[in-house]
């Protein structure tokens, strides 16, 4: 006599052998979930990163060098600070003024040939013996005027030299520390400036000695004109003496 108990396993165990078999499948892991190192394409991206990046050095290599060359175009465009024109033209001004200033006979053409043909050029045989006395004096006074005026000149550029040693010093400074090309050359016109005025003080002192040793001679050689003359006179028979009447003692 079976009993419940026996029942029941007897109903499992048949369930069990009739029941279809299932399969043990093994656990599969999402595709999305893996993790997967390929080294090739790891070495392409670094390549490509350090492309990237040496580009990027090339671009503000480049920038950089743009900007300097921005910044020295800016040097060579700016001006010099320091200009000596109004100095050397005031130098140039006291020179000429000291030979406009000359006395008698002035640096001008038409002048001189006007006194010159008056005063020495052939004397008359009709002239006074006191014009010709008093053309001596003026002559004698334009020689003098002359040494003096070519002592003033001299003594002017002499001035000038104080104020030349001064703007040289400084040009000299500015073209030294000149930052830009036009810097460097504006500092050179200027002491092609200076060395103008230099030249025209030298020139005026040699017109002013020039003139001063003109005038010597031109009278040297008008005093023995009118000394010829004057032996002339002496010499020619007159109409000897002729008495006349003289009065002595308020009669």
């Amino acid at each position: 006599m079976s009993t419940p108990k026996t029942r029941r396993h007897a109903l499992v165990l048949a369930v069990a052998l009739l029941a279809p078999p299932i399969a043990i499948l093994p656990l599969v892991t999402p595709a999305h979930a893996l993790i997967v190192f390929d080294p090739s394409n790891y070495a392409q991206n670094v390549l490509t990163a350090a492309r990237s990046l040496q580009q990027v050095t090339n671009q503000i290599t480049s920038l950089q060098n743009q900007a300097q060359m921005l910044i020295n175009q800016a040097r060579n465009l700016a001006s010099l600070p320091f200009s000596s024109l109004q100095q050397l033209q005031q130098s140039v001004q006291r020179t000429q003024q000291l030979l406009n200033q000359a006395r008698n006979i002035a640096f001008d053409v038409q002048q001189v040939d006007k006194i010159f043909q008056q005063q020495y050029g052939d004397i008359s045989l009709s002239t006074s013996d006191r014009q010709l006395v008093a053309d001596a004096r003026s002559r004698w006074q334009n020689t003098v005027g002359g040494l003096q005026d070519a002592m003033r000149v001299q003594a002017g550029v002499v001035g000038n030299i104080e104020t030349n040693r001064s703007q040289m010093s400084a040009l000299v400074g500015a073209s030294q520390s000149a930052t830009g090309a036009l810097q460097a050359t504006q500092a050179g016109n200027q002491l092609l400036a200076l060395q103008a005025q230099q030249l025209a003080d030298l020139t005026a002192v040699m017109a002013a000695n020039g003139r001063a040793q003109a005038l010597s001679e031109a009278e040297r050689a008008a005093a023995a004109e009118q000394g010829r003359e004057q032996r002339r006179r002496f010499l020619t028979p007159g109409s000897g003496y002729q008495p006349s009447t003289a009065r002595m003692f308020n009669q």
